[in-house]
């Protein structure tokens, strides 16, 4: 669990309910149920609209990692890498096999079944490199969704407050009606400006940040099966994957 992520959304959220109560207002001056409808229901909708299909639902799958991302254990990486190299050094490729039958990591079990059908060293580095560049981008293109819509909410947030001005406009005869419709114009810009700097544009940010560091996983893994692929001895290839950490 990333406990920074709650950290923030915690602290934005009372930052701005105690910056107003502090000012004299109160929790209900924030509530405002036509104002979230026009912010919330345009920037979805906005959002769907220049979204494929496919990039929405992985970003609804990637979502899970503001508050749970993957474990990417750079260090153990590289001891991991160094073992298989040892292995390799004493066994022969043909020794790597019940070890790439066993990984559960995807990336690095194509990179080792590569190792033991002894393909060579640019044929695996062209495989591994078009796979850790596609998931990189497949990963970037889900994070954009919530930079797009970061971009969008403050802008529908200007819509409602003019349509809550508007609404204000053709009621000044009734006092009555004026209220909620200066409520509904103040409250959607609001609702728009902190929507997406409060959460949005953040998300967009974590789950970027994600995507790279899995990305460096993955390199990590390509330069180290190449070592191996190359006949490197271990203490070099570690060596050069200490390169990767932070």
């Amino acid at each position: 669990m990333d406990a920074l992520s709650l950290i923030g959304i915690v602290l934005a959220l009372v930052a701005i309910v105690g910056g107003n109560y502090i000012e004299g207002g109160h929790i209900g001056a924030l509530l405002n149920g036509p104002a979230a409808l026009i912010v919330v229901g345009g920037t979805l909708g906005a959002s769907f609209l220049q979204t494929p299909m496919s990039v929405l639902k992985r970003a609804l799958v990637v979502s899970r990692w503001i508050i749970f991302p993957p474990s990417i254990d750079l260090f153990g990486g590289v001891d991991r890498v160094v073992g298989w190299s040892m292995t390799a050094r004493k066994e022969g490729l043909l020794g790597l096999e019940p070890i790439a039958d066993a990984e559960p990591d995807p990336y690095a079990r194509k990179g080792l079944q590569l190792l033991v059908d002894g393909a060579e060293p640019e044929a695996i580095r062209g495989i591994l490199e078009v796979d850790m560049l596609t998931q990189e981008d497949r990963d970037i293109q889900a994070a954009k969704v919530f930079e797009s819509a970061g971009g969008y909410a403050p802008t529908i947030g200007i819509i409602g407050a003019v349509m809550g001005l508007i609404h204000v406009m053709g009621n000044l005869a009734d006092p009555a009606q004026l209220g909620s419709g200066i409520a509904v114009a103040f409250v959607a810009t609001i609702y728009g400006v902190s929507f997406a700097n409060l959460l949005l544009l953040p998300i967009s940010n974590k789950l970027r940040s994600v995507a790279m560091r899995q990305s460096r996983y993955r390199e990590l893994i390509l330069e180290g099966i190449l070592s191996i692929a190359e006949g490197e001895n271990p203490r070099s290839i570690e060596l050069k994957l200490q390169g990767f950490m932070d």
